[in-house]
């Protein structure tokens, strides 16, 4: 008997109302004390290719979060997420229409490396968007910028497992609660790049949208150090090595026939790459030597939002959906800690 194909039915995407890129430019500028980094920066701000970036949080005026010598304490940062994370959500999940179908959720997986409380986002889902309080409930946290392909891997498993499964993924991060004060310019550029933003899909047995067809996770070895996301006192610490986007050309080289299951790039028709920054979009077209409007989509998801950390490979997609005819044949593919890709082969029933 052959195995039940899931798919991604549909994509709802969200953003918070503040856009806060050029008020962070501005902000992160008056960390800087060295005016070689201050220039070094600037010219790093015109080459990153980010247009907005959104915040829950204000970075000016009266009622903004970061103040020089006082920015906020761990708990207070989660109070925040707290705050703000729910709404997000189920604005969000909203734009899905899902109507009395609401009730025919039968799983939930919510993604999120940004925040943590309990109970947590997946119950506050199950009462603000009207599903069944019975419903199966999985969080996937503090994964990373890869964190939504393991969501739909595990979706995937969970269709082909029970068919008339319907299941809510749901990818929230708000990467602007862990903004740190620090002269380090290493660390202010990783800054550069992040945002807040909200994915929701429904993944189900229906023929409509993207058929899931294969999932593969590459790891590179020897880069453990590259990328890392620790818990300290004063907020969520991320690092993000300069060295990332050369690794990702070398390491791809080497695994791409794993992960194409043995098709070439030239195969694929569509390409959702989660854009974790213009320098590492770079790294993908080199090494595997796509056309020059490949990465389109990618490329413009991280001008108009940024990376929003696992929900942004979800904005990608959902461009992606709404352009693709059927029978064209893709892949996705989302970087992060490890160094690791996680990659998922798809095509338009």
């Amino acid at each position: 008997m052959l195995a039940t194909t899931a798919h991604i039915n549909r994509i709802a995407t969200g953003v918070p109302k503040h856009d806060v890129h050029q008020a962070f430019v501005g902000l992160a500028r008056t960390l800087l004390a060295e005016p070689r980094a201050q220039t070094l920066f600037d010219r790093m701000v015109v080459k990153a290719q980010i247009e907005h970036r959104y915040s829950v949080l204000g970075l000016v005026g009266e009622h903004r979060v970061y103040r020089r010598g006082e920015f906020p304490t761990t708990g207070q940062r989660m109070r925040l997420y707290e705050q703000h994370a729910p709404g997000l959500a189920a604005e969000t999940v909203a734009r899905l229409e899902l109507g009395a179908d609401a009730r025919r959720i039968t799983h939930v997986i919510v993604t999120s490396c940004t925040g943590m409380y309990a109970p947590g986002l997946d119950l506050e889902l199950v009462e603000r968007c009207g599903l069944d309080p019975a419903v199966e409930r999985t969080m996937i946290g503090f994964m990373g910028c890869y964190a939504a392909i393991n969501a739909l891997r595990l979706a995937r498993h969970i269709v082909r497992s029970e068919p008339t499964s319907r299941v809510l993924l749901v990818n929230l991060e708000l990467c602007s609660l862990h903004l740190q004060q620090t002269d380090n310019l290493e660390q202010l550029l990783s800054f550069l790049v992040f945002a807040d933003g909200c994915a929701a899909a429904v993944v189900s047995a229906d023929p409509i949208g993207l058929a899931m067809d294969r999932f593969h996770a590459a790891l590179i070895p020897d880069t453990r150090e590259l990328i890392t996301w620790k818990i300290r006192d004063a907020g969520f610490d991320m690092f993000l090595s300069g060295r990332v986007p050369p690794t990702i050309t070398r390491g791809l080289a080497g695994v791409v026939d794993d992960i194409l299951d043995g098709a070439t790039p030239a195969a694929m028709d569509l390409w959702a790459v989660h854009p974790g920054g213009r320098s590492v979009l770079d790294a993908v077209d080199t090494a595997l030597a796509l056309p020059p409007a490949a990465l389109a989509c990618s490329r413009a998801v991280l001008a108009r939002y940024g990376n929003m950390s696992s929900a942004t490979v979800m904005f990608v997609l959902a461009d992606v959906l709404a352009a693709a005819a059927a029978g064209q044949r893709g892949c996705a593919m989302s970087f992060g800690p490890g160094l690791t890709a996680e990659t998922m082969l798809f095509h338009k029933a």
